[in-house]
Formats: structure tokens, C-alpha cells, sequence
């Protein structure tokens, strides 16, 4: 029934576009997409890479996402954190996912990422 999934949508504070280019363009590396002209008009942006898409979208009562959050996986999950602490982000290592290698960071806005790396051999 299910195939893959399409994208997560995090929520953003309205004006919060440009820190999530940041973010999510400049730091993580990933190619903003155009929104359809309907879409665009609500603000917000949408970005995609390495298999996974996320939308931002921008809500007058924001508040982040802390404890929900994506589960990225990644085959270099030592190089994303370089990539992250270079960049002033967070960088929590979690050991309590078995199989896997973990870590969670935090977008410019708050919103707890979960990027994972299956242990090999």
C-alpha cells in the first residue's frame, strides 16, 4: 500500500523563510523547490535532497517542534556532524537507538531534527 514517504512539514514563524534558507539550503545542502503559484502565496518553502523533502511553513502561534521530529538517515552521520558544529548548530549524540548511530540537532528555529546511520559490520 505505502511506497515511500513524500516529505515532513515543519512549522516555521511567519518572516522565518530566510533562516530556514539557511539552514536547510546553506548548512544541510539541500535544493530549494519551487511552490506551485497557490502554495507560494502562503509564504513558507520547500526544500529536497538525499531522499527526503521538507516543507516549511509559516504559522502566526509558532512554537518548535522539540520532541517531535524526521528520522534522516544518512551514510555519514561523523561528516554531518562536523558540517553542524562548524555551522554553530547543536549536536546531542544519542547511543539508545539499536543498529544505528544517531544524533539530533536543531533547526535555525527550534525544531528537533533526528539523523540516524546504520552501524555496519
Amino acid at each position: 500500500m505505502f511506497v515511500a514517504l513524500h516529505h515532513v512539514q515543519l512549522l516555521t514563524p511567519v518572516g522565518g523563510e530566510d533562516a530556514a534558507r539557511a539552514f536547510y539550503g546553506g548548512v544541510l545542502g539541500m535544493t530549494e523547490l519551487a511552490k506551485p503559484p497557490v502554495l507560494a502565496a502562503r509564504g513558507g518553502c520547500w526544500f529536497r535532497g538525499g531522499g527526503w523533502e521538507v516543507h516549511l511553513s509559516p504559522v502566526p502561534d509558532f512554537a518548535p517542534a522539540t520532541k517531535a521530529h524526521p528520522g534522516v538517515l544518512v551514510d555519514d552521520l561523523d561528516g554531518l556532524a562536523v558540517i553542524l558544529g562548524a555551522a554553530g548548530r547543536p549536536v546531542e549524540w544519542d547511543p539508545h537507538f539499536p543498529g544505528h548511530r544517531r544524533l539530533y540537532s536543531r533547526d535555525d528555529h527550534g525544531n528537533r531534527l533526528e539523523f540516524l546511520e546504520p552501524v555496519r559490520g
